[in-house]
């Protein structure tokens, strides 16, 4: 099978596989190992094959591409006129995706490059990421023929992912919130009437409010940097949450720690707004009434130190 196998620097330089130039890059002139794999995996570099003319496979390791070598990759994809694309990715585990078009694999790979966000701390919410691969191949986990679906529809949104969470049960739990640019301000579009503590009032009047206008104004403003962060990274998250959440229509406005699964999906739609859908799965009923978020020995952090 005839291959034209390229690597791109970091700093965006094209070098032939195994030649004087990338061993001296390498500090290595005779390796004893994969050392194309070792430099893609480990040190930024991209690995770019045309194979029999037909096809441009693209190898990569997300976390580790700088800037440079992402656009001289790039660039090379939209100037080739090959119209059928393979990128295969390293995310605690490697992932392969197939597309027949220049454009959107250069986009994609921009979502892929996006470096990862980061929540900021907060006494009442702690987040455990999770590895979203591993969700395919638990078959027990009702959230896994969602992310089913968001990868065999290419991130394409349509009614039919509501009927999938009612047949999930999860509908109750989940909310969809619009993410349009210029601006990215996450809004409301579905509020799932299982989120009970917002209030009656808000899950009526909620859809199209800011997401960072909810009632509980910390809570608001820390899920709001999730979905714009999942909206123009183009990327899912999965973790674990715990929480201090605050009950409005209650007497005194409780909060009461809870504990669930949540996956965030961006969704395309056919206008430039992306559609984030949150779905969660209850782990643990409630940890604790009368939550003080304010105190810290009543934080969430201060609550499992003393758990543990």
């Amino acid at each position: 099978m005839e291959r034209l196998t390229m690597l791109v620097t970091p700093d965006g330089r094209w070098v032939f596989p195994n030649s004087e130039e990338f061993l001296s890059l390498l500090g290595d002139d005779a390796p004893d190992y994969d050392a194309v794999s070792f430099a893609v995996k480990n040190l930024g570099y991209i690995k770019f094959q045309i194979i029999q003319k037909s096809i441009i496979e693209i190898e990569l390791h997300p976390r580790n591409v700088q800037l440079p070598a992402l656009l001289a990759a790039q660039q090379q994809l939209l100037q080739v006129g090959i119209k059928l694309f393979r990128v295969r990715y390293f995310d605690m585990a490697w992932h392969s995706e197939i597309s027949s078009s220049a454009e959107s694999t250069v986009a994609r790979l921009s979502e892929l490059c996006t470096p990862v966000f980061t929540p900021a701390t907060h006494e009442r919410f702690i987040v455990e990421p999770q590895n979203f691969g591993g969700l395919f191949n638990d078959e027990e986990n009702l959230l896994r023929p969602l992310a089913q679906k968001w990868r065999v529809t290419f991130a394409h949104f349509d009614p039919s992912f509501i009927s999938l969470t009612v047949r999930q049960q999860l509908l109750p739990l989940t909310a969809i919130v619009g993410v349009k640019p210029p601006n990215n301000e996450p809004v409301f579009r579905f509020i799932g009437d299982g989120h009970s503590w917002v209030g009656t009032r808000y899950r009526v009047n909620g859809i199209g409010e800011k997401v960072e206008n909810l009632p509980d104004k910390d809570y608001g403003g820390w899920v709001a940097e999730f979905y714009r962060s999942v909206a123009t990274s183009g990327q899912p998250r999965y973790d674990v949450i715990t929480a201090a959440m605050q009950y409005e229509d209650e007497a005194g406005k409780p909060r009461r720690v809870v504990r669930y699964e949540r996956l965030l999906l961006p969704w395309k739609t056919p206008s430039d707004e992306i559609f984030v859908s949150s779905c969660a799965i209850p782990l643990d009923k409630e940890l604790a009434a009368s939550f003080q978020s304010r105190d810290p020995d009543n934080s969430v952090i201060r609550y499992f130190a003393r758990s543990s």
